[in-house]
């Protein structure tokens, strides 16, 4: 495989971040390559969710045809239930974007973002590219090094690089940017099992004090559950057996026995992830950006990881092609850290926001002493009661910036195409 050694932007990472960003780039005619590091488009057991902001946004960015042809499955609502009694139901129908989350497996939709950006002229695509280390000459990002199936090395020059490498981002480490790292007090295990037809679309969270499992109908016909444990606490449940692991979901949801027992059958059925948040005072530098969890990890709470991605991706593209047609730039010259910093100060609220909701949202679901559980269940069943839950549920979910960003992503599509003389 021959990879371009000479591009306007290098995007490391092909997740859902990295795969749109270079779509929208590449449809405004500047030159990108996303290299990712894996041959094929599976990914670890992760979340599929998009919330609905994210599939208006792609439906307007002209990914509707491909969404609707592949099938996707529309989540009704969520539902919390608390040491057996419901505390809290959100109906989604209710927030005025008029959408619905939807749930499409991240392999599928990656594979809708590169077959859009395949047949572009200037769109290139690295599979099985490792990013090894950054380009930096007299402190300014030029680059990256690039290892390729065969053990060769590639240097890629460009004018901006773009840390789209997820929660242990090595560009992010490569480029000095430090992460202040926060753990969880749980981890979580995840597993999928199939969904009974009679199931229904709506996700439900069950919790009994600090243990808690959430439910997620998932497309075509699966139930995605996720499961707390204690941090560093995977060794312990191991040594207490699978079968004491099943029969624990088992009591936290009696409807799930049959599946558990039929189809769960060892640790291989299950995958782990261990819980932190990671944020940085610094997201870019002269020639280089970071997005997606490289540079604010989220936590799988509310299932936003995805959808803070995409708008990181949405939000971007116009900025970096407006960034590489200013004088500023210096026809070869890179992007600078000044042209990416309203974006960052955008993103970094927003991001910072539903880190500070999701950290709440842990602690609430880690108490366990009786008089914590009592008015951890007063808490929200006041809040189910009040119209404010679906404000405040719509500004963690619906972020509202995104939709007037895509505005500006369609105005400007039909631009004069950006690319280094």
């Amino acid at each position: 495989m021959t990879v371009t050694t000479e591009t306007d932007v290098l995007i490391v990472g092909g997740g859902p971040a990295g795969a749109l960003l270079g779509t929208l780039l590449a449809r405004r005619g500047v030159r990108v390559l996303v290299a990712e590091r894996q041959t094929s488009f599976e990914r670890e057991f992760r979340g599929e969710t998009l919330a609905a902001p994210s599939a208006v946004s792609l439906r307007r960015l002209g990914f509707g045809p491909a969404l609707d042809k592949h099938g996707f499955l529309e989540t009704e609502s969520v539902t919390m239930r608390m040491e057996g009694r419901k505390v809290l139901h959100v109906d989604y129908r209710r927030f005025p974007i008029g959408a619905l989350p939807i749930d499409i497996p991240q392999p599928s939709l990656i594979g809708i973002f590169h077959a859009a950006a395949a047949g572009l002229p200037s769109f290139s695509y690295a599979s099985g590219a490792a990013f090894t280390d950054l380009v930096v000459e007299d402190g300014t990002v030029r680059g990256a090094l690039l290892k390729q199936p065969d053990g060769s090395t590639t240097e890629v020059r460009s004018r901006l690089v773009v840390g789209a490498d997820g929660r242990f981002s090595k560009v992010r480490r490569s480029a000095g940017l430090e992460a202040r790292i926060t753990p969880m007090a749980r981890d979580f295990l995840s597993f999928k099992l199939p969904r009974p037809a009679d199931w229904g679309n709506q996700a439900e969270l069950i919790a009994d004090g600090d243990k808690h499992v959430m439910v997620l109908p998932t497309f075509p016909d699966f139930l995605r559950i996720g499961h707390n444990l204690p941090k560093r606490g995977l060794g312990e449940l191991r040594r207490t057996g699978f079968d004491s692991f099943r029969a624990g979901i088992a009591a936290l949801d009696p409807r799930l026995e049959p599946l558990l027992h039929e189809y769960l059958r060892s640790w291989d059925d299950t995958s782990f992830l261990e819980i932190f948040t990671a944020e940085l005072d610094q997201w870019a530098r002269d020639g280089l950006i970071l997005i997606g969890d490289a540079s604010h990890t989220c936590t799988p709470i509310l299932g936003q990881g995805v959808n803070v991605a995409i708008q990181d991706a949405v939000s971007l593209a116009p900025v970096i092609a407006h960034a590489l047609a200013e004088p500023l730039g210096g026809g070869h010259g890179v992007v600078r850290e000044a042209q990416l910093a309203d974006f960052v100060q955008q993103r970094r609220q927003h991001k910072g926001f539903v880190t500070k909701f999701q950290r709440m949202q842990e602690s609430a679901l880690a108490l366990n002493s009786p008089l914590q559980k009592v008015l951890r269940r007063n808490k929200y069943r006041v809040l189910d009661r009040l119209p404010i839950k679906y404000r405040l549920f719509d500004r963690v979910i619906n972020a509202p910036h995104e939709i007037d960003t895509i505005d500006l992503q369609l105005s400007s599509l039909s631009a004069t195409p950006v690319t280094a003389k």
